[in-house]
């Protein structure tokens, strides 16, 4: 798929300049930092004049640890004080990543609104991160990828208008090993707590299920104005009564929830944890994927085409591939970084209207390559890292599962075995896509091909791309060259006689002249081509020995060229794919 053309950074490389920021502020200060010092309890102390500094004050509880972990809470269980290593003092915090949880410790601090805040901490591992979240302006993290011995980590904010309290937080990285964290401060004008921290909701239980929801409810609690929903670790809802409905879930898969009661002064520990179950949906290889779908890819960057939010995706769109994430340090993972570009104010902004979609029926999915994209999936290590970074992405951002848009080649061996790693996880709603170039499907041998057979039996659509291609060999060993319904039918035909179901096989085509370097042709086109497959009608030189009803339907790049032609793609191809046989 064609993208942005001037490189975006990534989210490591957003946060190493960030992190570079925060090394230049701490050199600029070095001296008020060295004056301050540190006691071995993590508060400041001034060591010039010997004076209280009221306005260096650590407004962090217990920021050595030294009271083991109180006032902190971390996710899943995953952390614990040591006394060794430490930076100073008696303890300090260990924190252990496992799975799909990244050992997030947190408390949440009172401040005032319109004020300055600086965050500080010392590390120690690998890819260990300290931020700031519900600052009501931007919220903020810095990292490191290496720290062998202890190293500081510093950012800063100011809070909004209406802000009364902070929620400052460590954490690691998936598959990486335990990192330490030791002397948090948080230094600024302390907030006035006013009523007491309230206490751990009680009486959490799990209600009615649908195939992508669960309903939850527990006891009110004194003095709480608020609650917050935690799915497996994650915070994914907050609300103002005791029952909430968590969606976008997969069907006949167990999900954990604890709950949190919130008020002004901050947020209680997480109520014990229960267990819900969704029913069953659809069944392997799609979930709840239509008969007949058309998929479109969603810009995360702007290229030129019109910029648009999820919700403004035209509505003959079933499957939405939001393209792309990116590849990180770690061999395999991948991340996403929304693009300021697309005009959200928040992540939560772009996960509600994902939600939306889903409310609608729609799938979501994330997509992994493009034209610039270098996911490399070579060995089982990195197979893994896949299937984790894309769950946790799944996790985080509520997207129902994955689009495969590797262009510059991919290992059948290992793709296979991260995919099936990421069904394990996932459950039987995944959705699973994939988008290769022509060549790339012209045989069974194909690794791409290898792969979309091996995985048969959890594989939604393959959308090939029937653009930016030279000529190929069609079913009937005669050469085709693109634009042409031929091109279409006769290429589509070696997959659906090599192996894949008719329902795994989609038509992907440029939704204008400017979505793609070659290959547009009119929707016109495109119909013939589904009623030749579907039906045996409008037929070009070539027939398909016989009809596929089950087609699944087409795909193209992008909704975003599709809107700048005033959806004229969509307007046409939709209709004509939904009224398939």
């Amino acid at each position: 798929m064609d993208r942005v053309p001037h490189p975006r950074p990534t989210r490591l490389r957003r946060n190493v300049a960030r992190l570079t920021g925060a090394f230049a502020a701490t050199a600029l200060g070095a001296t008020a930092l060295v004056a301050l010092g540190t006691t071995a309890s993590g508060a400041a102390a001034d060591t010039t004049s010997g004076a209280a500094t009221a306005a260096a004050a650590n407004l962090a509880q217990n920021p050595g640890f030294e009271s083991g972990l109180s006032g902190w809470t971390c996710s899943a269980g995953s952390g614990t004080t040591v006394a060794s290593p430490v930076h100073s003092g008696s303890a300090a915090l260990k924190a252990t990543p496992a799975g799909t949880d990244n050992a997030r410790c947190a408390q949440t601090v009172a401040v005032k609104p319109n004020s300055s805040y600086t965050l500080g901490a010392w590390v120690q591992g690998s890819y260990v991160y300290l931020g700031a979240s519900g600052t009501g302006t931007t919220d903020v993290s810095t990292w490191t990828p290496s720290a062998t011995g202890w190293q500081q980590l510093s950012t800063s904010f100011t809070t909004g208008a209406n802000t009364t309290s902070v929620t400052v937080y460590t954490h690691g990285w998936y598959g990486q090993p335990a990192y330490y964290a030791d002397d948090i401060s948080l230094s600024g004008p302390g907030g006035d707590p006013g009523d007491p921290v309230p206490g751990a909701p009680s009486g959490l239980k799990a209600g009615a299920v649908t195939s992508s929801s669960i309903d939850l409810s527990w006891s009110p609690v004194t003095g709480a104005t608020g609650y917050n929903v935690y799915r497996d670790g994650s915070k994914v809802q907050s609300v103002g009564g005791t029952s909430a409905t968590v969606t976008g879930l997969a069907p006949s898969t167990s999900y954990q929830f604890q709950v949190t009661a919130t008020n002004a002064a901050g947020e209680s520990p997480r109520s014990a944890a229960v267990t819900g179950t969704t029913s069953a949906g659809g069944g392997g290889g799609g979930g709840a994927v239509p008969k007949h779908a058309v998929t479109g890819y969603w810009q995360n960057f702007n290229n030129g085409a019109a910029v648009q939010k999820l919700r403004e995706v035209q509505g003959q769109y079933d499957i939405i591939a939001v393209a792309f994430a990116d590849a990180t340090g770690t061999p395999g993972a991948v991340d996403f970084t929304l693009d300021p570009a697309t005009g959200y104010g928040s992540e939560q902004q772009f996960k509600d209207d994902i939600k939306a979609k889903q409310a609608a029926g729609k799938s979501v999915v994330i997509s992994i390559g493009g034209q610039n994209g270098t996911v490399s999936i070579n060995d089982s290590t990195s197979a893994n890292n896949f299937a984790n970074s894309v769950y946790a992405l799944m996790r985080e951002y509520g997207f129902n599962g994955v689009d495969i848009d590797l262009e510059n080649g991919l290992n059948a061996t290992y793709m296979t075995q991260a995919l099936r790693s990421l069904s394990a996880k996932a459950g039987s709603g995944l959705v699973i896509t994939m988008a290769p170039q022509t060549i790339d499907m012209q045989s069974t041998s194909n690794a791409y091909f290898q792969t979309a057979l091996n995985i048969k039996d959890i594989l939604t659509v393959v959308n090939m791309q029937y653009y930016n291609s030279g000529s190929m060999l069609g079913c009937d060993g005669k050469v085709y060259s693109q634009g042409s319904v031929d091109f279409l039918t006769a290429l589509a035909c070696i997959q659906l006689e090599g192996g894949l179901s008719p329902s795994q096989v989609g038509l992907g085509l440029p939704a204008s002249t400017r979505g793609a370097g070659s290959g547009y042709v009119s929707p016109t086109v495109v119909n013939n081509a589904l009623d030749c497959l579907a039906r045996g009608t409008n037929c070009g030189s070539f027939k398909p020995s016989r009809t596929y009803p089950g087609l699944r339907g087409a795909m193209t790049w992008s909704t975003n060229w599709d809107a700048t032609a005033g959806n004229a793609w969509s307007n046409a191809v939709g209709p004509k794919v939904h009224g398939l046989p």
